[in-house]
């Protein structure tokens, strides 16, 4: 079994290569991974106060790759590779935000 098919559906059609080497997760999640990362580096570096407005702001962040995402599912409409990336981009900021958040105050809650 393959199990990076658990993270991802992998469709060609979706993805990106690079010298004919098919990307291992889908342009949308190449995205997401890629924006978590970037975000997770940019904090290491910088303090964030994670208020309930950034919480707010890490929701917004992630409407657009739902729309992208639905719209697309349901056949409304083709989306295309570079728009998965730059939807998925912004939902993992938005995703990892959101976690962070979330995180931290159930720990608060906790302890």
């Amino acid at each position: 079994m393959n199990y990076l098919n658990l993270i991802c559906h992998r469709k060609p059609e979706r993805s990106f290569f690079i010298k004919g080497h098919q990307f291992p997760v889908c342009a949308r999640c190449t995205g997401f991974y890629t924006g978590l990362l970037i975000f997770l580096l940019y904090t290491f570096f910088s303090t964030i106060e994670y208020t309930s407005t950034l919480l707010i702001l890490s929701i917004i962040l992630l409407i657009p790759v739902s729309i992208d995402g639905f719209t697309q599912f349901f056949g409304l409409r083709q989306s295309n590779n570079t728009l998965r990336f730059i939807t998925g981009f912004i939902g993992g900021i938005g995703l990892i935000i959101f976690l962070k958040i979330v995180i931290k105050w159930c720990l608060t809650l906790i302890f």
